[in-house]
């Protein structure tokens, strides 16, 4: 992925300037979701100091941010962060909107999840899992899921990305192609004009795949993501069965998503109840 972003500082046009390098810093971040300062250092043959530097410089740009000692990608409309780091983003807001959509879920079920991280959620909050199918595309997700007690879990082939830990591409679209689900379970990088985008079409196809695959289809969307836009629109909100949002998304949004005929189901804090 070439960042369609300007980083040359005045003049400089040299591959070694301190531009272009940021560039490739960036470039190498987004393609492997997490890089020490070290592993950063060591690809550009320049001291840790000088990439301490750069980081800064990007994390000042919004590209990147550091977090638990790695440097992760920013989300943004042209990319998204890695797994690992958005499973520790807007906890309570996922732990919600995942007990509130497994709720829904009868034992016996047969559910399609996505690679986003409100599925790990989803899973954890699953009753019976060991009577339902599970199938998923999201390394995160099947990890939780045979951790959970599923008994027919089914991992969707593809090309690996390694900063989504998925499986994305053709055969990836064919397989899901192939089946049929009672649920279909995905999330949005960002909502605009009542349509759920996301930054990369690869995605997508397996976001839209799963969605004509399976009768009920649930958007698991907490309150962050209406703050945000990207790139690939995949579905219109008012195409699911239901949209699930967090308890922290204003009253006044959520009326606007129900004049709008979106489906809005609020995850309540305590006891299920639709608002």
């Amino acid at each position: 992925m070439r960042l369609p972003i300007a980083f040359d500082e005045g003049s400089a046009k040299s591959a070694d300037s301190p531009g272009s390098r940021r560039a490739r810093v960036a470039e190498l971040v987004i393609k492997k979701g997490a890089v020490s300062v070290e592993e950063l250092a060591d690809d550009q043959g320049v001291s840790s100091m000088t990439i301490y530097r750069d980081v800064s410089w990007l994390e000042e740009a919004g590209m990147l941010q550091r977090h638990n000692g790695k440097v992760v990608a920013k989300a943004s409309g042209l990319q998204e962060a890695s797994a690992r780091f958005r499973l520790d983003q807007s906890e309570a807001a996922k732990e919600q909107i995942g007990a509130c959509a497994a709720a829904m879920v009868p034992s016996g079920s047969s559910i399609m999840l996505d690679d986003s991280t409100s599925g790990v959620w989803v899973v954890r909050a699953l009753r019976d899992i060991a009577s339902m199918s599970i199938v998923t595309n999201s390394l995160l997700v099947a990890e939780e899921a045979g951790r959970s007690g599923a008994e027919n879990l089914i991992i969707v082939g593809g090309a690996y990305r390694e900063w989504a830990e998925s499986l994305v591409g053709a055969a990836a679209v064919d397989m899901i192609g192939q089946m049929h689900a009672n649920f279909a379970m995905v999330s949005a990088s960002g909502i605009s004009d009542w349509s759920c985008f996301h930054p990369y079409e690869e995605i997508v196809a397996v976001k839209r795949a799963m969605l004509e695959s399976a009768e009920t289809r649930i958007l698991l969307l907490d309150h962050t993501k209406f703050a945000r836009k990207a790139l690939y629109r995949f579905a219109k909100m008012a195409e699911f069965t239901t949209v699930v949002v967090d308890s922290e998304t204003p009253k006044e949004l959520v009326a606007r998503m129900r004049d709008a005929e979106v489906d809005v189901t609020v995850a309540p804090r305590a006891e299920s109840a639709r608002v």
